[in-house]
């Protein structure tokens, strides 16, 4: 009969030793992180770990113990990375960003917004810059960072993200295209109304047009009335203009009650969207490096290759600087097969030290990494 209280004596015994073990090992971790110091070496070497990794996995007595070494020697690795990033001071990916105390708006200020007059994104923008702001519109989420770029608009109002059918993506790799950041961010309440011409009823519709966000948001009503043929459009505005411009009273649009107004429209439904919470996220784009010094999110962007346990290598950073992420995405990066980039949003401001040491890490892991911007968060 095993003696449990005895093995689990042992364990803690031995356990102990670990832990003496381990705490003589980060000291000598600091030793190799002056020697770095004093060459200008980097922290990171791969070769030199996975040389190491396969080295100590030899030592063990059977295949299973062999992976258990490697997994362990990994995370102390990984962890001994983490104290030399806190002594060899790295330049920050964020040091060209500057604090400011509040966004530079004045008389002369242009702000660009997706779609058409009566778009949601209209609604976000005066709700933001106020309704006296000098803006435009553009018609794709290209054209509004085209806009921004080219300094046509200080600017740009955009979608990034809905409670009920998520991320954005086009909007993702728009930002990295075109080199502008996020400076801001306000969330709006969407209620999706479905809007025809005076005589229209819902029994007689044959075509309903929207945004495919919207569209999506009202699955559950339009499956109801599956009758009515659903089409893409440009935006819930251009939709609703659509609808006046042809005067075909089976056609509707899916906007909202300010689209409405705009194009003369009549509400044949109210809140047809499937969840009465819904509600976007909306970004505010500048091409300056610029961050109000209350900011409390940070958004970054890096790149991994595809091999087992890079995403969590990167995302440890995070956890040893005590920093909550509240949001990832991935996307595929264009021309390398199964290759990743990620969009991640951690709290805390540009300036803080947890942040400042999870980028050093991250930079000198990743593929590559990008600030994307640092904003006070709804």
């Amino acid at each position: 009969m095993v003696d449990l209280l005895k093995s689990r004596e042992d364990i803690d015994r031995i356990d102990r030793q670990i832990i003496s073990l381990l705490e003589e090992r980060m000291d000598i971790a600091k030793n190799v992180a002056e020697y770095k110091i004093s060459v200008g070496k980097k922290v990171y070497d791969k070769q030199r770990e996975d040389e190491k990794l396969e080295t100590l996995g030899s030592l063990a007595s059977n295949e299973f113990n062999k992976h258990a070494a490697q997994e362990l020697f990994t995370q102390i690795m990984s962890i001994s990375r983490k104290l030399q990033y806190t002594l060899v001071k790295t330049e920050s990916v964020s040091k060209s960003f500057e604090a400011i105390d509040k966004l530079p708006i004045t008389a002369d200020t242009k702000v660009v917004f997706f779609g058409q007059e009566g778009t949601y994104t209209q609604q976000c923008m005066e709700d933001y810059f106020g309704t006296d702001i000098d803006s435009f519109n553009e018609l794709t989420f290209r054209k509004v960072m085209e806009a921004v770029k080219e300094g046509r608009a200080d600017y740009g109002v955009l979608p990034i993200e809905n409670s009920s059918t998520g991320g954005i993506s086009d909007i993702y790799d728009l930002l990295l295209e075109y080199d502008n950041y996020i400076v801001g961010e306000h969330v709006v309440q969407i209620q999706n109304a479905l809007l025809g011409l005076e005589g229209a009823t819902i029994e007689n519709l044959k075509t309903v047009y929207s945004h495919p966000q919207p569209l999506m948001q009202c699955a559950k009503f339009l499956e109801e009335h599956d009758y009515i043929e659903k089409k893409e459009y440009l935006s819930t505005a251009a939709s609703a203009k659509k609808v006046m411009e042809d005067g075909d009273i089976t056609q509707a649009a899916i906007g909202s009650k300010k689209a409405a107004g705009c194009y003369g429209l009549k509400i044949l439904k109210d809140s047809i969207n499937f969840d009465n919470t819904n509600c976007t996220r909306f970004i505010i784009i500048a091409n300056q490096k610029i961050f109000l010094k209350d900011a409390n999110k940070v958004s970054i962007c890096f790149e991994l290759p595809h091999k087992s346990g890079t995403l969590y290598n990167m995302l440890s950073h995070f956890i040893y600087n005590n920093l909550n992420m509240v949001k990832i995405e991935s996307r595929p990066i264009n021309g390398k097969n199964f290759e990743y980039r990620f969009f991640v949003d951690v709290e805390g401001n540009l300036c803080d030290a947890g942040v400042i040491n999870a980028l050093r890490g991250i930079k000198e892991e990743a593929s590559s990494v990008r600030v994307l911007g640092n904003i006070k968060k709804e």
